[in-house]
């Protein structure tokens, strides 16, 4: 079942980690695209769409049509641990090549978000303290790379409870 994990967690891995490279290197020293949130937690769900067939292909073709929910939902949440993992080596990748300030840029962007909603000067000064936490925690690897891990985990528990709901099976 290692093996299992480790190659369906790679596959979904560079599916989502690939298109999250390309995006960051070619948008670098831009805005970031207003859909560009929407668009990645659709590749996100595509890449995990891994955790389903794998899980599909294990009660299939290893155990003979018959899986219970929780081993299923293991392979799944392996499989996404594995995704994750390359979602946080491309995501570390591409902060390197681009040499970005992500804290900084997001920072402009949320205070810019407020500005125009008319927010009053306490709230801004108390935003700008937050942001300047932020990027402060943000310059931390331990904690980006947890921030950034936490960005796909969820989606892959999600995928991982439906799959191994749907696909469960007693055996006859």
């Amino acid at each position: 079942m290692l093996r299992k994990i480790l190659s369906y967690g790679a596959i979904a891995g560079l599916i989502v980690g690939l298109p999250l490279f390309g995006m960051t290197v070619a948008r670098s020293g831009h805005p970031p695209l207003t859909y560009s949130m929407v668009l990645g937690y659709l590749i996100m769900l595509m890449a995990l769409s891994t955790v389903f067939v794998a899980i599909k292909r294990r009660r299939d073709v290893d155990l003979g049509g018959a899986i219970g929910f929780w081993p299923a939902f293991g392979l799944g949440l392996g499989i996404s641990v594995v995704a994750g993992v390359f979602y946080v080596l491309a995501w570390e990748a591409a902060l390197a090549v681009t040499h970005m300030d992500f804290a900084s840029s997001y920072a402009k962007l949320v205070i810019a978000q407020q500005q125009a909603h008319g927010a009053s000067a306490a709230d801004l000064a108390k935003l700008s303290a937050d942001m300047e936490r932020f990027k402060a925690q943000y310059a931390n690897p331990v904690y980006r790379i947890a921030m950034t891990f936490t960005e796909i985990f969820p989606v892959g528990v999600l995928v991982s409870l439906v799959s191994a709901g749907l696909l469960r099976k007693r055996p006859k």
